[in-house]
């Protein structure tokens, strides 16, 4: 038999084609319309009142009646003439037997005329029996949905218990245990990182309240555990350890006592009814003993991350993480980068998981129901019977040790439609058994339909049932082998389908999703049955089960190294609008893309072009994207980064070397900038104080880099971020040393001084300046310094002829102590304004330093108002241009003295400082600390003529303003102040008392758009 192959044919490896002739045919549909109808009704009802969804209820159901009597009356009259039609050919074939032919007369002649005509073809009608009892049963779904989802709400408002939480009573509770308890990871806010905390989820089933009434409830809620802290606590490390072990110990089903606060959660349409805020200073008070079945569930997943604990740091937290969805040992960079590379279902418990467990017992799908079906269950001896209820209960028992948590219940459905599809063997019920586990799931649990990972899991298991198939046959109709381009065509189908919902949460889109899934899935098999081996004998035989996970951890180390290569490449991820507009967007993208698509790959060179383009995407060579972006700019100098609420500033020394001071709060938005800037050797890295939203995102700046060493201030105060500090330092063996007053260095073109702080007296921490001989003596400056802010370390650079003073986040008294230690600090053309630009500054530095340009740091809509519109007042009084990340993002400065530039990443504008060569006069000659004068004007004062780059609007003011200045004969000053370069004319001699005495030249400071 010769011609083409069908799909369902195109990837057997048989000459015959597939194995099954059951897989023929359309795909099954009936079940996918009531699923998504009760997937709908649960959607909308668990924020609707419960009065209108019985209502709501009521009428589906009216009409899902009225449907099926239309269905049974419909029903009926197509069988009449059916039936006539069966009588008529018996007939006729009894008289054909007989061999007669007689004449038809009588009432027989109108009965065959009748009979005839009912062979005649009928109108066909719009809507047939079917297509009514399809509706009907829609409309039954769809109120089943809903009023499951009503009945689960109204849990949420019974009982006393949300009344007390809009009062934030304290309550004294009895709760049952429903979730493993996980540490959240801490986050910066402000200056200060906030201490992680203890969460799960949990029922209500006593509650006694303020006025000592006792209810019975079964109310679901949030619990937050915060331990104890502050000066009164005086417990050590271990005490403090042995408590959080405690609650972290505590297993589903448990019953604890509790006396907590009770506040509202975020949102009214919450799962939870209330959220109990605990203050723990004791380990939780036991009232009731976890299940027998969930104590052998948390000892298995003991037993295996005790396997796991001679491993490798990523083997180590990664494994449990592949086997049970046990992540509470993923660090935060891991989390990241599987986040990056779109691999996050492997640490949720994937349906592959267990696919790949129900292989060993029953082996490959299409050999399942035949006499020569291979796996563990013909050497046992096993029936197809005995198969299926063996591989049902390992199901249950995946449930139960991975927690019936979202992500696992989903991953059970995935485990249950292949052991349906084995005992069918037919590949188009697939999608019904799909459907069927969905409409289960969401009757059985309707807040499934509100959680974005069932979603995502739902429509990655429809795109391998639906699409994979049909694009693996076209890549193996272009020459491509069968299994490369089966898990080919998986994985990007999946990535197809569930790009646009993380664009909705994540708002980015990932480009290395789809290879990093693909050598991801080499490991996984194996690092899966490995870990489970050892799940299984951690109980029973220690060493065999650390033996299997050291086997099992060379799989998990490559897949762990996939996340990370992957997520380090410059171009892996792209930001996308959030929102379900971003998805909605994407999603249609995706659509327009897939013809296009199909005729590329008609085309072997347009299929090079487009891989050769993706890859350049990806892998961003700094000549490319210079020319592309025109980020960073050639020649750059410094680079303010975009790293939000915090500072980080990149000083280029050299090709791949910089001087980095401080890091930001976030570790990812460092390391990005300093990927983009292509800065590889940090010989010195400083941080200038210890505040959080300054050195926190030091992991980031470590990562995959050369660093010297690491210089702090000499106030080790918070205590507990110095340490973060040199514990993050150590383990990548960087040095730590303190700042020295008056240090100076030289690192290529740049050369820096160390201004402040003073040197407080010798710390055993940390290497640095001896403390005064006298007792009674201290430091110049030192009564200043109160607080870490004031504290900070303060540098004077040079590099090109330009002169930056960062000023770290020093206070208003900290900077008069500055300006009283060093009195011969005088201008400087960049100015790092201090503290993010708050209000608290010292006039007389800014009139002293009087910078060209500003430039401040701060994150976009900053609950501290960052930065005060009177320091940019100030600033711009002084003649300076004011650039800031929140609205401008990166600020690169080009150029040297004589022409100073900006570039601005956010908005692809560069500013152009041009000829701003301002006169000053100032005490003791005006000299800057560069060594040039301050003045720099042409001989005999004459002012030169004012160049201008920018709009054709700015260009007409400038020349108004270059006539109405030389217009009658008399010598005017030009003031030029303002983001907008606007000049203010006064008579020599009429400027103000803060203004005598220096001259603005007339340049205006413009936008070269």
């Amino acid at each position: 038999m010769t011609g083409a192959r069908a799909t369902v044919h195109a990837a057997a490896e048989s000459p015959h084609g597939a194995s099954d002739p059951h897989q023929e045919g359309p795909a099954d549909l009936r079940l996918v319309a009531p699923a998504l109808a009760a997937w709908a009704g649960a959607v909308i009802s668990l924020g609707a009142p419960g009065g209108g969804v019985a209502v709501a209820c009521c009428g589906a159901v009216g009409l899902a009646v009225f449907a099926l009597r239309v269905a049974v009356a419909r029903r009926r009259a197509e069988r009449v003439p059916e039936a006539a039609e069966r009588a008529s050919e018996e007939a006729e074939e009894a008289e054909g037997a007989e061999g007669v032919e007689r004449p038809v007369v009588g009432p027989r002649a109108d009965t065959a005329r009748r009979t005839a005509g009912a062979r005649c073809p009928r109108s066909p009608r719009r809507w047939s029996a079917g297509a009514f009892v399809a509706l009907a049963a829609v409309l039954l779904c769809a109120a089943a949905g809903a009023a499951s989802a009503a009945l689960h709400a109204s849990d949420v408002r019974r009982g006393p218990l949300p009344a007390l939480a809009e009062r934030y009573a304290g309550v004294t509770a009895e709760l049952e245990v429903t979730g493993d308890p996980h540490l959240t990871r801490p986050k910066v806010r402000g200056s200060q990182r906030t201490p992680p905390v203890l969460v799960f989820t949990a029922e209500a089933v006593r509650v006694t309240a303020p006025d000592g009434a006792i209810t019975a409830v079964r109310t679901p809620t949030l619990v937050v555990v915060r331990q104890r802290g502050g000066g009164g606590d005086e417990r050590g490390p271990e005490a403090r350890g042995s408590l959080a072990s405690a609650w972290r110990g505590l297993l589903p089903s448990t019953r604890i006592r509790v006396v907590a606060r009770a506040v509202p959660p975020l949102s009214p349409t919450d799962e939870v009814a209330a959220v109990l805020r605990i203050t723990a200073d004791a380990p939780p008070v036991k009232v009731g003993a976890p299940s027998p079945l969930q104590r052998l569930a948390g000892h298995l997943r003991a037993g295996l991350r005790e396997a796991t604990d001679g491993l490798r740091p990523d083997a180590r937290a990664l494994l449990p993480g592949l086997v049970v969805g046990d992540t509470s040992r993923v660090p935060p960079d891991l989390d990241d980068a599987f986040r990056a590379t779109d691999l996050t279902h492997l640490l949720a418990v994937s349906g592959s998981n267990l696919t790949i467990v129900l292989a060993l017992l029953i082996g490959p799908p299409h050999l399942a129901t035949r006499a020569e079906r291979r796996g563990l269950a013909p050497r046992l001896g096993l029936s197809l019977r005995g198969t299926a209820v063996i591989g049902g209960a390992l199901a249950l028992a995946f449930v139960v040790v991975c927690r019936p948590d979202p992500s696992v219940l989903r991953a059970a459905a995935c485990g249950l439609i292949t052991l349906l599809a084995i005992g069918t063997g037919r590949r188009r019920s697939l999608l019904p058994a799909l459907a069927a586990a969905v409409l289960l799931l969401v009757l059985y649990d309707p807040w499934l339909a509100r959680s974005y990972g069932f979603l995502l899991s739902v429509l990655a298991t429809g795109a391998l049932l639906l699409l994979a198939p049909r694009w693996s046959a076209a890549l193996q109709r272009r020459r491509v082998p069968p299994r490369i381009a089966e898990v080919i065509a998986a994985a990007a189908a999946a990535q197809a389908v569930c790009a646009p919902v993380v664009a909705v949460l994540a708002a980015r889109v990932g480009l290395v999703a789809v290879p990093c899934n693909l050598l991801a899935e080499l490991a996984v098999a194996p690092a899966t049955v490995l870990g489970f081996a050892a799940l299984a004998a951690a109980p029973v035989a220690l060493p065999v089960a650390q033996a299997l996970t050291w086997c099992a951890g060379w799989p998990a180390e490559w897949i762990a190294g996939v996340a990370r290569t992957g997520a380090a490449l410059p171009g892996a991820e792209f930001d996308w609008p959030g929102g379900w507009t971003g998805g909605l967007v994407l999603a249609a993208a995706t659509v327009a893309l897939v013809p296009v698509a199909r005729r590329v790959l008609r085309r072997p060179w347009l299929c090079a072009l487009c891989v050769l383009a993706l890859i350049l995407a990806v892998c961003r060579p700094a000549p490319i994207t210079r020319v592309l972006t025109g980020w960073p700019p050639p020649g750059w100098r410094a680079v303010v980064c975009d790293v939000g609420q915090g500072d980080g500033l990149v000083l280029a020394a050299g090709d791949g070397t910089a001087l980095v001071v401080d890091t930001g709060p976030e570790p990812h938005a460092i390391d990005r900038c300093l990927k983009d800037l292509g800065v590889r050797r940090i010989p010195l890295l400083v941080l200038t104080h210890f505040h959080a939203d300054h050195v926190d995102g030091l992991p980031g700046a470590l990562r995959g880099r050369s660093v010297g060493a690491i210089e702090t201030t000499t106030l080790q105060d918070p205590p507990g971020q110095a340490q973060f500090v040199r514990t993050t330092a150590a383990a990548a063996r960087v040095p730590v040393v303190r700042a020295e007053p008056g240090e100076r260095r030289q690192l290529g073109p740049l050369t820096w001084e160390v201004l402040w702080p003073p040197a407080p007296p010798a710390s055993p921490d940390l290497p640095g300046p001896a403390s005064p001989t006298d007792p009674n003596s201290q430091p110049a400056g030192l009564d200043a310094v109160d607080g870490p802010n004031d504290a900070s370390v303060t540098l004077l650079v040079r590099t090109g002829g330009l002169t930056l003073l960062l000023l770290g986040d020093l206070e208003s008294p900290a900077q008069r102590a500055l300006l009283a230690a060093h009195p011969e600090l005088g201008g400087v053309d960049v100015l790092k304004v201090a503290h993010h630009g708050s209000a608290n500054q010292d006039p007389p530095l800014l009139h002293r330093l009087a910078p060209r340009l500003a430039l401040i740091s701060c994150g976009a809509d900053n609950p501290y108002g960052h930065p005060a519109p009177r320091t940019i007042a100030a600033l711009r009084a002084q003649g300076a241009r004011v650039l800031r990340t929140d609205t401008d993002g990166a600020i690169a400065i080009l150029g040297t003295t004589a022409r100073l530039s900006a570039t601005v990443s956010g908005h692809r504008i560069k500013v152009r400082l041009a000829g701003d060569r301002r006169t000053r006069t100032r005490p003791g000659g005006g000299r800057r600390p560069g060594g040039g004068t301050s003045g720099g004007g042409e001989a005999g004062g004459r002012r030169p003529q004012a160049r201008t780059v920018g709009s054709r609007r700015s260009r007409a003011r400038a020349r108004t303003r270059a006539k109405s200045s030389s217009a009658g004969g008399r010598r005017r000053a030009v003031v030029c102040r303002g983001l907008d370069g606007s000049c203010r004319r006064r008579r020599k001699g009429g400027l103000r008392r803060a203004d005598r005495g220096r001259v603005y030249r007339a340049d205006v400071l413009n936008q070269d758009l």
